[in-house]
């Protein structure tokens, strides 16, 4: 492993780019140090100007060209018991220690770090950078990045996705749909309840509905193939609040939820939701005219299909392709039409620990696997 790469890990981890936080110091000194290697770079700003994402171009302007993709995003720290400063790479019995090192900012380093080799390996078909804003948000400045990409790119051959997968090629993950969910109750005493219709217990019965749909999935796991520590699309809600008093039918109630979908499942699961959501409401409402359920999807992170890619030059062990239950942005390469992979160092059980680490081991290894793309790219 080469110092420079350790030492833009430091440089990386320093910057604290929580997902709530504007990203921007960190996009500035990608942006310097892509510059001061030569390299012109693109933003692509977020909606509200605070966040970009950036991409950026190695070698010639030709097809063919396989895109090197992550994020600059992290999730807080707070409420977790660090041993060392989370934002100050902390190097121990083998493990590089920091909020990022493992999801993802290992993966930066290791491609920041073999840029010059890039630059002199004389590409016959570009490596593209792609760092998005937001992912830890359900992707959010991914589907922008992509968009922008292909627009501007000549063909692609293939996207890889630098999430941890201790560098084993993963070929199919589940999307991620997310959900706000409103219900308007009429309130009354609750001693009256048949005059009134509360929120919270119509939201407790589309909330036993997730349960439900969970318990189905995982006695009819045995029937979907594809290797997922989760067999079946899971459902789960994380949050909710509602109701002012014990005594009172609940005139407002509101919850997030998420649905997993297996790859292909995704829109039956959105229509399913919505359409349950819209009976729950029906009946409130044939109770009380004012009372409703509003659902607002807020994420949509497609899955990534199951596939065997082809990257000109590139051998990859497709012996023991793996798929995985969380979302990455892979499946919006791949519903732009590319072949993607997801395939970088680290464990995805370190991220959004506490003591977050990497080991020497993987970085190493990740940087072998990353040589190994710039080899091909020169055939």
């Amino acid at each position: 492993m080469t110092s420079e790469t350790v030492a833009l890990l430091e440089r990386l981890v320093g910057f604290p780019s929580i997902s709530r936080d504007s990203n921007l110091p960190l996009v500035g000194f990608l942006e310097s140090h892509l510059a001061g290697l030569g390299i012109a770079s693109t933003r692509v700003p977020s909606p509200c100007g605070e966040k970009a994402s950036l991409y950026a171009s190695i070698g010639p302007g030709v097809p063919g060209g396989v895109i090197l993709s992550g994020h600059t995003d992290v999730v807080p720290v707070e409420g977790q018991d660090w041993h060392s400063d989370p934002w100050r790479l902390t190097h121990r019995d083998g493990r590089l220690i920091g909020r990022g090192t493992c999801d993802m900012k290992g993966f930066l380093a290791v491609v920041l770090g073999l840029l010059p080799r890039m630059i002199g390996a004389g590409l016959k078909r570009p490596i593209h950078l792609a760092l998005s804003h937001d992912e830890e948000l359900g992707c959010a400045g991914a589907e922008a990045l992509v968009r922008a990409m292909m627009l501007a790119l000549p063909p692609v051959a293939g996207v890889i996705v630098g999430e941890p997968t201790m560098t084993r090629v993963v070929t199919a993950h589940k999307g991620m749909l997310g959900f706000r969910t409103v219900l308007r109750g009429h309130p009354t005493h609750s001693s009256l309840i048949n005059r009134g219709v509360s929120a919270v217990m119509s939201a407790a019965e589309l909330i036993a509905w997730h349960n439900r749909q969970n318990e189905g999935n995982a006695l009819h796991a045995a029937t979907h193939a594809g290797g997922f520590d989760v067999p079946f699309t899971s459902l789960h809600v994380g949050m909710i609040e509602g109701g002012n008093a014990i005594n009172t039918t609940a005139h407002h109630c509101a919850f997030t939820s998420e649905i997993r979908p297996l790859p292909g499942e995704d829109e039956f699961w959105r229509a399913a939701y919505l359409a349950k959501a819209t009976e729950i409401s029906d009946r409130m409402r044939r109770q009380h005219r004012d009372c409703q359920v509003e659902v607002t999807q807020f994420i949509d992170v497609p899955s990534l299909s199951p596939a065997i890619p082809n990257f000109p030059g590139l051998v990859l062990d497709l012996s023991k392709t793996e798929a995985v239950s969380y979302a990455t942005e892979a499946g919006f390469f791949q519903r732009a039409g590319l072949a993607t992979i997801v395939c970088g160092p680290g464990s995805i059980a370190q991220a959004h620990q506490p003591n977050e680490f990497i080991t020497v081991e993987e970085l190493q290894r990740g940087e072998r696997f990353i040589a190994d793309v710039i080899r091909a790219q020169t055939l």
